[in-house]
Parts: C-alpha cells; sequence; structure tokens
C-alpha cells in the first residue's frame, strides 16, 4: 500500500542518515531505494534463502543477514544517487533499515 512505501522511504532516511557511509541524494532515491529493496526482498530473498539452506541451518539463520547485506549492495549497484561505502556500512545499513522498518509499521498500525 502506498502508507507501506511512504514508511519504507522513510526507513531508508533515516537509517541513511544514522550511517555514515550512505549517501542518499534526494526523497526520490530514498523512495526508490525503497520499492527496488521491497523488489528484491520479495522475489529474490526467498530464492536466496532456499539456495543457502544448508548454511543458514548451520549458521542457525544468521547468514541471512549476510543475504540481507548482499541485496543492498545489489540496490547500491542499480540505483544512481544511492551509495554504500563498505560491506560492513551495507550490513549495518540493513540492520538499521530492518529495525527502524519494524518501528515504522508497528508505530503505523497503533
Amino acid at each position: 500500500t502506498l502508507i507501506h512505501i511512504a514508511t519504507s522511504t522513510l526507513a531508508v532516511l533515516v537509517a541513511a542518515y544514522l550511517i555514515p557511509g550512505v549517501h542518499i541524494e534526494g526523497y526520490f532515491t530514498a523512495f526508490v531505494v525503497a520499492v527496488v529493496l521491497g523488489i528484491f526482498n520479495t522475489v529474490l530473498k526467498p530464492i536466496l534463502i532456499l539456495l543457502t539452506l544448508p548454511i543458514t541451518i548451520l549458521t542457525l539463520g544468521l547468514f541471512t543477514f549476510i543475504i540481507n547485506t548482499l541485496l543492498v549492495m545489489l540496490a547500491d549497484y542499480f540505483i544512481p544517487g544511492f551509495s554504500i561505502s563498505t560491506f560492513w556500512t551495507a550490513f549495518l545499513f540493513g540492520v538499521v533499515l530492518s529495525i527502524t522498518s519494524w518501528f515504522l509499521h508497528h508505530a503505523e498500525r497503533s
């Protein structure tokens, strides 16, 4: 829905503001990042989790953080105006984005 996309865009802006090494040129770029990450999480993430199921089970699910990081780095590659400096910055961006999104979507329901 439109509210879900707006809160995801806000979460991207908050995460980019909090983490040094993440650069977003403007609000429209943040919107594009939110939409692209949403598409990646809907289409690519289940396939990647299925393909990496043995290592995901072996690491008790912690490998999904690496999958999230790779999806953020993939978005960085495809979206002009969105840049992430290092792997660990992308990792932290994914964690902060997840926490911020959870908080905003939870606040949206209340």
